[in-house]
């Protein structure tokens, strides 16, 4: 038997590249998985895509940059499943620009994508896992959550508030069951990247799925057990020493 057979899990950005990926990874393990993407009508190709693979996987469209829709996503998919295994924060934007030219509206939106979303739901998600006495929260930080670079100071702010937060909650879940980890990601050849870099160096990314697969690591490691952070990152690319 699969070791997420039966399992509830919740991906947010499940329809871009890394979620995709993730959604995938999980489904063909028995997890039922929810697609979450702000396109909605892009989370229904990728859960009917997935489908034909035999994975159990649904789309949900949600704008978690808002805090009433993270929490309703939340009580959406429990009173539709019963119950909430696993949570994905995944769901991340990015504007590339110098600190003084990024523009107030954009910083909120970041921030609030990045970072307050992943809040909004594991608050949300908590008081349901502790009624199950156990549960996993998986937060994508990136090598951003670790160093910087120019005309990134938002996603910056946003990845290193995420690693912070995933480590206080990873200290709050414990006594009940939860397990919380931050994951750090190098680069990933995903549209997050290529659509915005078109002359990056591929060669030295990494296969998104390679990074899925560390997160199915993680959250299939005996109840005993929990990893508080882990990075994965290609062997020749340059976003971390």
């Amino acid at each position: 038997m699969e070791r997420l057979t039966g399992q509830v899990a919740l991906v947010t950005g499940g329809a871009g590249g890394l979620g995709r990926e993730i959604c995938r990874v999980l489904g063909r393990d028995g997890a039922q998985v929810i697609c979450a993407d702000i396109h909605e009508e892009r989370a229904r190709e990728v859960a009917e895509e997935l489908r034909r693979e035999d994975c159990r996987v649904a789309a949900l469209g949600v704008d978690i940059s808002r805090a009433e829709e993270a929490a309703g996503a939340i009580a959406k998919v429990v009173r539709e499943r019963d119950r909430l295994d696993i949570l994905i924060n995944n769901a991340a934007v990015d504007v590339t620009l110098p600190a003084d030219e990024l523009a107030v509206e954009d910083w909120n939106r970041i921030i609030d994508t990045n970072l307050n979303a992943a809040y909004w739901l594991a608050r949300a998600a908590f008081p349901i896992m502790k009624r199950q006495q156990g549960g996993q929260i998986v937060n994508l930080a990136s090598t951003a959550s670790k160093r910087t670079w120019a005309n990134a100071s938002a996603y910056h702010a946003s990845k290193w508030g995420l690693l912070g937060l995933s480590h206080a909650l990873h200290a709050e879940g414990r006594p009940h069951g939860i397990k919380v980890t931050a994951v750090v990601s190098g680069g990933m050849r995903t549209p997050f990247l290529l659509d915005r870099f078109p002359d990056i160096d591929t060669s030295k990314l990494q296969d998104a799925r390679h990074v899925a697969d560390t997160i199915y690591f993680v959250l299939t490691r005996p109840r005993e057990t929990v990893i508080p952070e882990i990075m994965v990152i290609p062997m020749t690319e340059t976003s971390w020493p």
